[in-house]
């Protein structure tokens, strides 16, 4: 993976990508319904800046990176291959008041539980392939643990 010379920016950008892109899939039911339920939980992986984490929860992004994060709302505009997310940085920390307001434009594909994001920083247009990004990320999802809701069992005394 490529690293962004300014990550902040960089990370910035790519959680305001995704937002866009989700917030876009309202506009065909079918596939961007399917598209924004895979894309929902928690993803961990490595990217521009280094390891990073993603959270997904309805057309909500919240991407961090270190003690570093970006909050973002998304669409995903439909009719696009390779799928696209739009995000809006929403709120950011450190805070950065020229980044509130930014869209990002970023491609991704979800392969054998892998998410893809890819964008080009400081672009107002997503890359059209993932290879030619400047930035990508490589997530996969993970999944909360079950806690244990049964009592511990007792030493059954033993039957002759």
């Amino acid at each position: 993976m490529k690293k962004a010379k300014n990550g902040q920016s960089f990370l910035g950008a790519l959680a305001l990508s995704l937002a866009a892109s989700f917030t876009a899939c309202q506009s065909t039911p079918t596939r961007t319904a399917a598209e924004l339920k895979r894309l929902q939980g928690y993803w961990e992986g490595e990217g521009a800046g280094g390891k990073c984490s993603i959270t997904i929860t309805g057309n909500s992004l919240h991407y961090r990176a270190g003690t570093n994060w970006w909050k973002t709302t998304f669409t995903l505009p439909a009719g696009t291959d390779p799928q696209q997310l739009h995000a809006t940085i929403k709120d950011s920390s450190p805070p950065t008041n020229n980044a509130i307001g930014k869209v990002v434009f970023a491609i991704f594909k979800i392969e054998d539980g892998t998410l893809t994001l890819a964008e080009d920083d400081m672009s107002d247009k997503p890359p059209k392939i993932f290879s030619s990004a400047s930035s990508r990320y490589v997530l996969k999802k993970v999944r909360p643990q079950k806690k244990n809701t049964e009592p511990p069992k007792l030493n059954e005394p033993k039957t002759p």
